[in-house]
């Protein structure tokens, strides 16, 4: 299927953040049915006095955690395959479209030749284990806070010692409205959904844009335009990546440099003589 150039009224940067955008707001409001069951567990545990039914409205308790767990799981593996399979597809092709209509002159269509498939397919897997290897993590977090939950408020029940549960501190010591990075550090899930879902988005437009400007353009080199203090492989490295001219493997192999970096490719036409 081909996908004719046509002018693009909004720039790709403006396309690409109301698409992350609207998937972070889809992925967070998934995360709400997680958090949302977190704050119903603790309310209802705490409201359980010793008693003949207390047993029973724990394993009650226990169930309607479990029933939303299995929510969210349904939900953000759902997110995760339409992402893979569909959302990031999108992505690439409108870096490939942007790359196209920079070369007005070149009148082709665009289509998913192998080359593209190849490249897409790629990423694809890449982003989805790395969604669903985040998913698993905060189902096992989840696991954890309820096994902790359950055991303090059974403690409490045999002993009668109100003391022994606090909500406050269950919910400080799993916070599951927040994503651990590594070395412990915690974010709020919407600004890592934001930032993975960024990184991602971009990441597979610009490739869609380096292809695109070898095959379809026949370029060797493209064009980068970055923020002027933006190293070429991270933030800091000295090799200033705005204004220069890469090789299309070099830019393959940094089609970003750093979470929330603002690189964009563009193809380097030669012209005729």
């Amino acid at each position: 299927m081909t996908t004719p150039v046509q002018p693009r009224r909004r720039t790709l940067r403006a396309r690409l953040l109301a698409f992350i955008t609207d998937a972070t707001d889809r992925l967070t409001a998934i995360w709400r049915l997680l958090t949302g069951a977190q704050t119903t567990l603790l309310r209802a545990l705490a409201a359980i006095r010793p008693g003949r039914n207390a047993a029973a409205r724990v394993r009650d308790a226990e169930q309607a955690f479990r029933r939303a767990l299995a929510q969210y799981v349904r939900d953000a593996a759902g997110f995760i395959e339409r992402w893979a399979a569909v959302d990031l597809p999108l992505a690439y092709r409108e870096g490939a479209l942007a790359t196209m209509g920079y070369a007005r002159r070149i009148l082709r269509p665009w289509s998913w030749t192998p080359s593209h498939q190849g490249a897409i397919t790629t990423l694809s897997a890449q982003f989805y284990a790395d969604l669903t290897a985040r998913l698993t993590e905060t189902v096992r977090r989840a696991e954890a806070f309820l096994r902790t939950a359950l055991t303090t408020i059974r403690a409490r029940l045999t002993r009668a010692a109100a003391a022994d549960f606090s909500p406050a501190r269950l919910r400080r010591d799993h916070p599951l409205d927040t994503v651990i990075y590594a070395g412990q550090h915690r974010h709020p899930v919407d600004a890592w959904a934001r930032a993975a879902l960024a990184w991602q988005a971009v990441t597979t437009a610009n490739t869609g844009a380096i292809v695109t400007a070898a095959e379809q353009l026949a370029c060797t080199h493209v064009e980068i335009r970055d923020g002027a203090g933006c190293g070429w492989t991270s933030h800091q490295d000295p090799d200033k990546a705005d204004g220069t001219l890469r090789t299309i493997d070099d830019a393959l192999a940094h089609p970003l440099a750093h979470p929330n970096c603002v690189r964009e490719i563009r193809p380097h036409l030669t012209r005729s003589p």
